[in-house]
């Protein structure tokens, strides 16, 4: 297979001159990323190359993929320790009760937004004790990045529906919902109690 073979065995052939066979790859120095005019000989794919002796038996082949491509893997993961969301609190006020067809709340972001405190997104909407929604509700984004607290205050307006007549005079809840991963559900963020309390329906239900 060549003028001179300088190392045989099952797996490859190294030497000078060595001529490209049926079954074999030829690789010279420079394919193989050395320096000098060594060549070498390698079985393909699970080819073995025939000695005398023991491991006739050898099957681990020459070339395979398995042998030829080394894998890697990059990892980049980040820190999620590092990272958190901002906090949202439902400032309280003077009266807990609602005694006409809207009510204004004022929301206030605790802490400015930044790489490491992500916005926080919520839903926001008035409900009845057993759940059924009473006025329009709101999608909100908490994302204020200004360091003066009066800059982080977000104040929404709720108009009551008129499915709210139902249940004037009883206990109605504000509810901050934020959506639970990818998934189409909600669950409380945060909650705040009023009662409901109008004398007549008023023009800004809808």
């Amino acid at each position: 297979a060549g003028n001179a073979i300088l190392f045989r065995n099952r797996r490859f052939v190294l030497g000078h001159g060595l001529k490209a066979q049926p079954g074999l790859r030829h690789f010279d120095a420079a394919a193989a990323g050395l320096e000098g005019d060594m060549e070498m000989l390698v079985p393909k794919s699970i080819n073995r190359l025939r000695l005398k002796g023991s491991g006739s038996r050898f099957v681990h082949g020459g070339a395979t993929l398995q042998e030829a491509v080394v894998p890697v893997l990059r990892i980049n993961k980040s820190r999620q320790s590092d990272t958190s969301q901002v906090e949202v609190e439902i400032t309280a006020s003077t009266s807990q009760v609602i005694t006409s067809g809207q009510i204004s709340v004022r929301l206030y972001q605790l802490d400015a937004a930044t790489e490491k405190t992500r916005p926080r997104r919520l839903r926001a909407g008035i409900y009845s004790a057993t759940g059924e929604l009473i006025s329009d509700s709101h999608d909100l984004t908490f994302d204020f990045k200004s360091d003066n607290p009066r800059e982080r205050e977000h104040q929404v307006r709720f108009l009551m529906s008129r499915k709210a007549d139902a249940f004037n005079g009883q206990e109605v809840i504000l509810r901050l919902e934020e959506q639970h991963g990818d998934t189409s559900h909600f669950r409380e963020y945060r909650s705040a109690r009023y009662v409901l309390r109008r004398s007549f329906t008023n023009d800004f239900d809808f």
